[in-house]
């Protein structure tokens, strides 16, 4: 799977300033309100928390089977396509929740073969709105995933936060999974990816 995340040392030093900015001015507010930002990010942990703790608990364990990347044929040259790798293969397992609202939340962790035939790792959150279609006993998902990556190519093998959306098709125990990278640069070379995987209940 080909991810491209150009991060030119000036945009990191903007954002690091931005960041520390924003901090200094939480600092700066008045007492009442800086007391009531931080109850409201105290809050927000303690919940998401206690949903990782339900989803641990009460989640059946899915196993996932990765397969394939397919390469954007309209972003990425011809040369370049024939230089990557589109059988992603790997493995992971995760524990999956269905909510009281019918919808799915999942923790996991995946590694497979990147598009320069090395180890991709990532571990993370994922939400799905569920639809039945009809009475077939299919359904179909979309929603997104939270994770942590790490990649050989990117910051040394540090893993980094990134966020995607997600999709879904199948019964409750089998689903083919997709999740897409759109082309995050114009650099000739470089170009979107549509990861395709295998969701089995256990």
């Amino acid at each position: 799977m080909q991810v491209h995340f150009p991060a030119p040392p000036g945009r990191c030093l903007r954002r690091l300033a931005l960041s520390l900015a924003l901090l200094s001015l939480l600092c700066l507010l008045p007492r009442p309100a800086a007391a009531t930002a931080f109850s409201t990010a105290s809050n927000w942990w303690r919940q998401e928390s206690d949903k990782l703790r339900l989803i641990r608990d009460q989640g059946n364990t899915d196993l996932y089977l990765s397969g394939y990347a397919h390469h954007g044929r309209g972003t990425y040259t011809p040369e370049r396509l024939a230089e990557l790798n589109e059988q992603a293969w790997g493995v992971g397992i995760g524990r999956r929740l269905r909510n009281a609202r019918g919808n799915d939340d999942m923790v996991y962790a995946l590694g497979l073969s990147d598009s320069h035939f090395k180890p991709q790792l990532m571990a993370g959150y994922a939400h799905e709105w569920i639809q039945p279609l009809g009475r077939s006993g299919l359904e179909a998902g979309a929603g997104y995933t939270a994770m942590l990556m790490s990649r050989s190519d990117y910051f040394g093998g540090i893993p980094f936060p990134l966020v995607l959306p997600l999709a879904s098709i199948g019964t409750r125990d089998i689903k083919l999974r997709a999740s897409y990278v759109p082309r995050l640069s114009q650099r000739k070379g470089n170009g979107d990816v549509l990861l395709l995987f295998v969701s089995l209940a256990l």
